[in-house]
C-alpha cells in the first residue's frame, strides 16, 4: 500500500454518541478496538501531514431532514444540539484538518465532499469509523462512482452486527480487490 499526497483519510462518524462511556482508565477494553485502531491510522497521516477529513453525522432537531433513515433499525439519533453529536475525544479533529457533516449515509450525498477532495486533488480515500454496513458502506460505493481509490481500514471500522460488518466489507472487496487494508497496513505504507 503507498500512502502518496494524493491520499486523503475519511473519518466517518467517529462520535461521542457511540463513545460517551470510554475513558482514560478504560481505553484498553475491547469494547474500543476499533477506535483504537482508527486512532493509529489517523496518527499516520497526521505525521505525515495528509489530508484528514473528519465527517459528522448531524440532524435538525425538528426532524426534517431524516428523510426515510427512520423507517429502518435506527430511531433518533445525532441531533445537531445533542452532545452525542460531537466528535469522540479520541480522535477529534486538530485545526487544520477538515470538517464535513452531512445528512445521509454516504458522505457525498448532499455535502462538499466532493468540491474538497478535487481541491486537495486527492483520488486514493482511507475510510475508518462506522458503520461498516451503513455509512462506511455508502460513502465506498459512492467514492468508487466517483472513481476514487477505496480503502477500508477492516480493523478501524465496526458495523451493526458481525454478519452486516462481513457482507459489507465482501460487497466493498466486490468493488475494488485491493479495498480492504488493515491499521498495520496504513503504518508499513511507503
Amino acid at each position: 500500500m503507498k500512502l502518496g499526497t494524493n491520499c486523503a483519510l475519511l473519518v466517518v462518524d467517529i462520535q461521542q454518541e457511540d463513545f460517551q462511556t470510554m475513558t482514560v482508565d478504560n481505553l484498553g477494553d475491547p469494547a474500543w478496538d476499533c477506535i483504537r485502531s482508527a486512532r493509529r491510522v489517523l496518527d499516520v497521516f497526521r505525521a505525515r501531514r495528509l489530508p484528514v477529513i473528519h465527517i459528522q453525522e448531524a440532524h435538525r432537531a425538528d426532524h426534517v431532514d431524516f428523510g426515510r433513515e427512520l423507517d429502518g433499525a435506527e430511531g433518533l439519533h445525532c441531533l445537531e444540539d445533542s452532545p452525542g453529536t460531537d466528535f469522540a475525544w479520541l480522535t477529534y479533529p486538530l485545526p487544520g484538518e477538515y470538517r464535513v457533516v452531512k445528512r445521509r449515509y454516504s458522505a457525498f450525498f448532499g455535502t462538499d465532499l466532493e468540491i474538497l477532495l478535487r481541491g486537495l486533488h486527492v483520488d486514493t480515500l482511507v475510510l475508518v469509523g462506522g458503520l461498516t454496513d451503513v455509512c462506511i458502506h455508502y460513502t465506498a460505493a459512492d467514492a468508487h462512482q466517483w472513481d476514487y481509490h477505496i480503502r477500508v481500514v477492516t480493523d478501524a471500522v465496526a458495523g451493526s452486527d458481525p454478519e452486516a460488518h462481513a457482507a459489507s466489507l465482501r460487497a466493498i472487496r466486490y468493488l475494488q480487490r485491493d479495498a480492504l487494508v488493515t491499521a498495520a497496513d496504513v503504518e508499513a505504507a511507503e
